[in-house]
């Protein structure tokens, strides 16, 4: 397995753990089901993926009604991201 594809197992997994937390507002629930799809895209060049989820994230991470737990973990998933190489 790629070093990419693992980066992307790992985000998906936390995405996953985002999108099933009640807690979180149904907008950033919504933002991380999207992201999750782009990933699992297979078509999309690696870098691609990353750089969509990436916009997709950062937009929703300034949003002010985010819990911080869930905040830190997109922040954690952008760190992640931010190593895929093409």
């Amino acid at each position: 397995m790629s070093d990419n594809q693992e980066t992307f197992d790992e985000v998906s997994e936390i995405l996953k753990h985002i999108m099933d937390n009640p807690t979180v507002p149904r907008n950033i629930r919504r933002a991380a089901d999207e992201s999750n799809n782009k990933l699992a895209d297979e078509s999309e060049d690696p870098t691609v993926k990353a750089s969509t989820v990436i916009m997709i994230l950062d937009e929703i991470s300034n949003d002010p009604n985010i819990p911080v737990h869930a905040r830190t973990l997109i922040w954690e998933i952008l760190s992640k991201l931010e190593t895929v190489k093409s």
